[in-house]
């Protein structure tokens, strides 16, 4: 393998998609199913370090990550949609709307503002869905089985196509977010973080960086929504709650914001520790959480990110 083709980030990518497909073929269901949660959550999580990475973090992921999820159900319930593909696209484009009409307004603010006004946003949005009884109030509403390319799989294969769906999907958005990063407006990004009035002054925008960064923010977090209701079948206000938008944050800060595949290896190491501390202690798996969290800040203070950022420093070294 040549130098070249061994730093191209679209051939490793793609190495990495086909591999981790290969994989789901050999482990059990249970953990293909905790993997594509996983990957959802990753997804919300994503978007937060894409903020980050302009000095902003949201308190209120947990808005669009329900938006999603609403319209990829009632898009199966009520428009007959059930394309787990279709569905995901959808979400996609219509959170992203959605984030681009308000992000004009976060984006005037900075620090513990943004972070409270953006869950404000996610609370009225879960205050106001408990109430709507038509779409199934407190209780939420079952989304019919998803079909892929019009065929609709047995149920020992479902969650394994959904996975597929799930990796190549993620897979190219990661590439885009990675060419987006090393791209102008994503290092102006980290310019804003370090310094936004200097950044002013060079004549660029901080506030135009902050709503493209939530609007793509919003995109992520609505894909993730309607990924995590298609894997449980199930929708809920509960997507919206606080304590799901703790959760998002677990994982950015878990992950850091130096490299996308470990704010998936941190929505997968955050759905295991929840998985077995919920089965083994499941009065104070919560307990366990919060611990695990806190060795993390401790020990790993930049994410796991900063491994990953490490390995391929030395790598480029080695191969100069």
């Amino acid at each position: 393998m040549s130098e070249k083709l061994y730093n191209n980030l679209l051939f490793q990518s793609i190495f990495l998609m086909l591999f981790l497909i290969l994989v789901g073929l050999l482990i059990p269901n249970w953990l293909v199913f905790v993997i594509t949660k996983a990957i959802a959550y990753g997804l919300v999580g994503l978007g937060i370090i894409t903020l980050m990475r302009g000095g902003l973090v949201s308190f209120g992921q947990g808005f669009v990550f329900g938006i999603g999820g609403y319209t990829a159900g009632l898009l199966g319930t009520q428009a007959g949609l059930t394309d787990a593909m279709l569905l995901l696209f959808v979400s996609f484009l219509f959170t992203g709307l959605v984030g681009l009409i308000i992000a004009p307004l976060l984006a005037r603010y900075r620090d513990i503002f943004f972070a409270m006004l953006s869950l404000a946003f996610s609370m009225v949005l879960y205050g106001i869905l408990i109430k709507i009884d038509a779409i199934g109030g407190s209780d939420g509403f079952v989304l019919p089985e998803s079909t892929y390319f019009g065929i609709k799989p047995s149920s020992e294969y479902a969650d394994y196509l959904l996975y597929v769906v799930a990796i190549i999907m993620t897979g190219f958005i990661s590439i885009l977010l990675r060419y987006y990063y090393d791209s102008t407006p994503g290092l102006i990004a980290l310019a804003v973080r370090e310094n936004e009035l200097r950044v002013e002054y060079l004549g660029s925008s901080a506030f135009n960086v902050a709503v493209l960064n939530f609007t793509i923010a919003a995109g992520l977090g609505g894909m993730g929504g309607a990924l995590n209701g298609i894997a449980l079948g199930h929708i809920d206000p509960e997507f919206t709650y606080w304590t799901t938008s703790g959760e998002f944050v677990f994982i950015s800060i878990l992950a850091g914001y130096l490299s996308v595949p470990a704010v998936f290896l941190a929505a997968l190491l955050l759905e295991l520790v929840r998985s077995f501390s919920g089965r083994y202690f499941p009065d104070t798996w919560q307990l366990i959480l919060g611990l695990f969290l806190i060795l993390s800040i401790i020990f790993i203070p930049s994410g796991i990110g900063s491994f990953f950022k490490q390995f391929f420093d030395r790598l480029k070294k080695s191969n100069k």
